[in-house]
Parts: structure tokens; sequence; C-alpha cells
């Protein structure tokens, strides 16, 4: 079955750097783009950033432009997102996400607060 398991959050001073982890199985990872998304309390859900299934092409949401940064490592069926320069509005918990077949697969989920 396909399994998604993040890992990477904790907390972390604002202007700070983290970086998520998602291993993926269950599935042939390297013919599927995968998201990140975040929902932060009282929010709701926002696709944070996308990568096509070979890494070709990323694309992000406004709020995270050139400070995130998604990538893949299709040999180790994982897919990874950077965050630099981190702001207090970045708290959220953070989870990564799979669409087969018209199916939406999603993980746990990892927590990112951003806190002095």
């Amino acid at each position: 079955q396909v399994q998604l398991v993040e890992s990477g959050g904790g907390l972390v001073q604002p202007a700070g750097s983290l970086r998520l982890s998602c291993a993926a199985s269950g599935f042939t990872f390297s013919r599927y783009a995968m998201s990140w998304y975040r929902q932060a309390p009282g929010k709701e859900r926002e696709l944070v950033a996308t990568i096509t299934s070979a890494g070709g092409t990323t694309t992000y949401a406004d709020s995270v432009k050139e400070r995130f940064t998604i990538s893949r490592d299709n040999a180790k069926n994982t897919v990874y997102l950077q965050m630099n320069s981190l702001k207090s509005e970045d708290t959220a918990e953070y989870h990564c996400n799979a669409r087969i077949l018209r199916i939406s697969y999603w993980g746990q989920g990892t927590q990112v607060t951003v806190s002095s």
C-alpha cells in the first residue's frame, strides 16, 4: 500500500532553516509528481510546492518563493523541502502528497514551529 512518511520538522528560530523529507513506498515513485502542503491551526490547507516526476519542473506558493526549494531523489524514493529564511507565519504541520490515479495520498505530517 502507498505510504508517505515525513520527517525533519521541529522548532526553529526566525530566519533559520529546516529540511523536510518524505519517504515514499508502495508505488512507482519516479512516475508521479509530488507535493508539499501545510496547514496551520484555524487556516485552510495550503499547497506549498510541487515537483514533477523527473524533477524538471517545480512550482511554489507565492508565500514561499525564493525561500523554499522542493527536490526529489528518485533512487531513494524521497522528496525534500528545503526551507530557508523561515518566518513565524511558516508555522504549520507539513504534509507530503502523492496523487495517483486520481486518489490523493497523505503522510501523517511533521510539525514546523518558527519561534524565538
